[in-house]
């Protein structure tokens, strides 16, 4: 398994067609570096595709995850911000992360 020590999210929407380069670009632009063991999110502009950055010290890997239905809840605006696992989780599920206590479990979908 890949380790993630930390979870950020940019608020910015992104294009889906961006590949790796681009998109650690934009986590340059935005993060200021790419730490090893982190983990970095993109949405598209109407939420319901997401791309995931990650950097284990010696790569990049690219994850990407679209909903059929619904959208990811993300924030508006510019910026970013940093996400627990447990938000991660409902993140990437469809839940309502902002709202989710941190150490909540999800047990019920």
């Amino acid at each position: 398994m890949i380790r993630v020590d930390a979870w950020w999210l940019s608020a910015t929407p992104q294009d889906m067609r961006s590949g790796a380069e681009r998109l650690l670009a934009q986590v340059i632009h935005v993060f200021g570096e790419a730490q090893p063991h982190h983990a970095y999110l993109f949405a598209n502009r109407r939420g319901n595709r997401l791309k995931v950055v990650l950097h284990d010290g010696y790569g990049l890997w690219l994850a990407q995850r679209r909903l059929n239905q619904g959208r990811f809840h993300w924030p508006s605006g510019q910026g970013a911000c940093s996400l627990t696992a447990e938000q991660f989780q409902a993140l990437i599920v469809g839940l309502p992360w902002s709202l989710w206590p941190p150490g909540q479990v999800i047990r019920i979908l």
